[in-house]
């Protein structure tokens, strides 16, 4: 009986220091088998092949979602402060892991494996102008560079950087604009991260758009 009353007295201690200290070790985990919060985000960004919001990681987590906000974050300073060959980044309204910059150009000689990966000229150029100028038509793209570009406009579309945007109003003409995809593939938050372009336009841009109306 006296073996009792003590594990009861344990049991009753226990539960105050808990309460005491905020319930921090249950703050860090996951119902779950006892994983903490960052483990499972980890677990989970590594096998996506998008970013994931926020919100979803959460729900998927069962956890609020300023945790995971605060747990994400923590996380990212983690593996910029160890520098480690990955980063954690908010792009496109989520997370996901990329290789980080310094380590790129090992990732790309493992991949590349003799095949040409990378967009043509042509085709980066006609990707800029979208991104700068959209939504954006056709024939203003091909006045910008003086050259036609709907082929090219074809092939961005078929992998996923440019998509439709409706029609030009007044012309009827299918306007385009960049797509979540292509954020993702830049790494970026939204267009308002892209490098100022302005000084490397050339003066006349608006007028060789207008003679190609």
């Amino acid at each position: 009986m006296a073996q009792e009353v003590r594990e009861v007295a344990e049991a009753y201690e226990t539960a105050e220091t808990d309460e005491a200290t905020g319930g921090s070790e249950a703050a860090g985990a996951v119902a779950d088998g006892g994983v903490t919060l960052e483990a499972g985000l980890e677990a989970i960004l590594m096998v996506v092949d998008e970013p994931v919001a926020e919100v979803t990681l959460a729900q998927v987590l069962e956890r609020p979602t300023h945790e995971v906000a605060a747990a994400l974050r923590r996380l990212a300073a983690e593996y910029t402060a160890a520098g480690r060959g990955f980063e954690l980044r908010d792009v496109a309204g989520g997370w996901r892991f990329y290789t980080r910059a310094d380590c790129a150009p090992l990732v790309e000689r493992f991949v590349r494996d003799g095949q040409q990966t990378r967009l043509t000229q042509a085709a980066l150029e006609t990707l800029a102008v979208v991104a700068y100028r959209q939504p954006v038509s056709r024939a203003r793209v091909a006045a910008v560079r003086g050259v036609n570009s709907d082929g090219v406009m074809r092939t961005l579309v078929a992998r996923g950087l440019v998509e439709e945007a409706g029609t030009d109003p007044e012309s009827q003409a299918v306007l385009y604009r960049t797509s979540s995809y292509f954020l993702e593939r830049l790494g970026l938050r939204d267009l308002s991260e892209l490098p100022e372009l302005a000084p490397f336009l050339p003066d006349d841009v608006e007028n060789l758009e207008e003679t190609t109306k």
